[in-house]
């Protein structure tokens, strides 16, 4: 699989990155959030919109599998890591790297409501709303992509390409 074209160059994420962390540092001022990363992913847009967060933020991480080594979601997940932290009553922010069909976070949103959170968004890089098969309470997206498989800023196919600082398709 090799690089077919760049949609979003480092410059653009990173001005997007930016205008949502302001987002999320209004919505958030007074109270602060925790900050869940879904792994692996999500890590590169998780750490550079931290650092432009101006509210408290705290953070944990959850390895999910979907995938595995395919373009496409097998549609079971499995929790490989869980929380450490308890979120009973406390502000959550799911930051995920990219949502498709959206079963992979509906799942991940109802195992979640059970350890009654305060309150629970979702963070997204990337949407493709078009394949999207249930509703989710999507707070902030920073881009709407087509149904192609994208790879760099995080995103990988068979763990490669997450080091690239710009978002491309893939032949």
């Amino acid at each position: 699989m090799e690089i077919d074209k760049v949609l979003f160059p480092e410059d653009r994420i990173q001005e997007r990155v930016m205008e949502i962390a302001s987002q999320v540092s209004v919505d958030y001022k007074d109270k602060g959030c925790l900050m869940i990363g879904i792994l692996k992913g999500a890590f590169v847009f998780l750490s550079d919109l931290a650092r432009n967060i101006s509210s408290p933020v705290e953070f944990d991480f959850m390895a999910l599998s979907s995938y595995g080594s395919s373009t496409k979601t097998s549609g079971v997940v499995r929790i490989l890591k869980d929380l450490d932290a308890d979120i009973h009553g406390r502000d959550v922010l799911i930051v995920e790297d990219i949502i498709d069909t959206g079963l992979t976070l509906k799942y991940l949103m109802g195992n979640l409501s059970t350890r009654e959170p305060s309150s629970l968004s979702i963070c997204a890089l990337l949407n493709k709303e078009t394949i999207r098969q249930v509703q989710l309470p999507i707070k902030y997206v920073g881009f709407s992509i087509p149904d192609i498989f994208v790879v760099g800023y995080g995103l990988d196919y068979a763990e490669r390409y997450r080091n690239l600082p710009y978002i491309a398709s893939v032949k």
